[in-house]
């Protein structure tokens, strides 16, 4: 879709977390609205009641799906799904209802990017325990966009104005990781890297990859890993003409003067990539992710039950992800 102003469909997230909050914050950004039109997907009765609680304003158009889809908007606006009743609501607590419907407001949006109705997708932050109780054993967003989309190659990209981390495996457990890896999964995840980064920098990213094992195996001391797998990959993506080094020890990777000489990291398992990210952004931080035929960004931070519907949620994070979201809609020339 190539218009002046882009939509963007905003996903309300978790009713329960504070994904109505920062989504209405996000909507009465005036950057935001410079940079599109967002609507955001979610239920009118619980954006009502936070934004009451919040004291935050409500934006005039109120679609429903069907609606929304046949029609154009020329403001920003709410599809309400109408799935959840405030009043049986109960902020800060994983309920069913609310996983369903988080479920549901991504299934749609996903069509919705999907036949060019919206140009990108941000999603506010979901709570796997909901899901789970509502029957949708998915791990996170990034399971259910891979089978929405039949995507067969991605990754997560965390990106901040700090520091890129890719990675590659994801919401695992610790000793399922060297299992999972392979030099093709990780060829895989720099390609992506280096095409989306270079289509956020305009010019060929230069990447830095972790090793898995303390001081990157010693040789095969302490493991074999990066003999096998890490430094295989590195070769090959070398001969397709990327700016790749590595493996470096997770314990030095992320030091000043490395981070200076990398545009993006990739690292093998979650918390690899995540520790250094949220120090360095956590409220500035972007989730995006890689290989989909659609444009996906999300927040860094979770539902932050704590805060729901109390006024006190930060915007930051989910306003940085709908400018990412603008900016690779526009510079967008193949699917990543």
């Amino acid at each position: 879709m190539k218009v002046s102003r882009p939509i963007v469909a905003i996903t309300m997230g978790d009713a329960a977390g504070i994904g109505p909050e920062i989504c209405l914050k996000a909507l009465n950004c005036p950057r935001v609205r410079r940079w599109c039109l967002p609507v955001i997907l979610g239920d009118g009765s619980i954006l009502k009641k936070v934004a009451s609680r919040c004291r935050l304003p409500l934006p005039p158009v109120v679609l429903s799906p069907e609606n929304f889809l046949k029609g154009k908007i020329a403001s920003p606006a709410i599809v309400d799904f109408q799935l959840l009743k405030a009043r049986e609501i109960k902020p800060g607590l994983p309920q069913a209802v609310c996983g369903e419907a988080s479920f549901r407001y991504l299934e749609t949006a996903v069509s919705l990017a999907r036949k060019g109705k919206v140009a990108a997708l941000v999603t506010a932050p979901i709570c796997k325990e909901s899901l789970h109780l509502a029957g949708r054993n998915y791990p996170g967003h990034t399971e259910m966009l891979r089978e929405f989309t039949g995507a067969q190659k991605i990754c997560m990209m965390l990106t901040s104005k700090s520091i890129t981390c890719s990675l590659v495996t994801t919401h695992t457990s610790l000793a399922s990781v060297p299992g999972l890896l392979s030099a093709g999964r990780i060829l895989e995840v720099m390609e992506l890297t280096a095409s989306a980064l270079a289509r956020l920098k305009g010019r060929k990213p230069r990447l830095s990859v972790c090793a898995l094992n303390p001081h990157a195996g010693e040789q095969g001391l302490f493991g074999t890993e990066e003999k096998v797998f890490i430094l295989p990959a590195i070769r090959a993506a070398r001969k397709k003409g990327m700016l790749v080094n590595g493996p470096w020890p997770a314990d030095t990777a992320f030091l000043p003067e490395r981070r200076r000489q990398t545009d993006g990291y990739i690292c093998l398992y979650h918390d690899q990539g995540l520790i250094p990210f949220k120090m360095l952004s956590f409220e500035t931080g972007v989730n995006v992710t890689l290989g989909l035929p659609i444009v996906r960004t999300s927040v860094d931070h979770g539902t932050a039950f704590d805060l729901a519907w109390k006024g006190l949620a930060s915007e930051r994070s989910l306003v940085e992800a709908i400018r990412y979201a603008v900016l690779l809609a526009r510079n967008r020339t193949n699917p990543d």
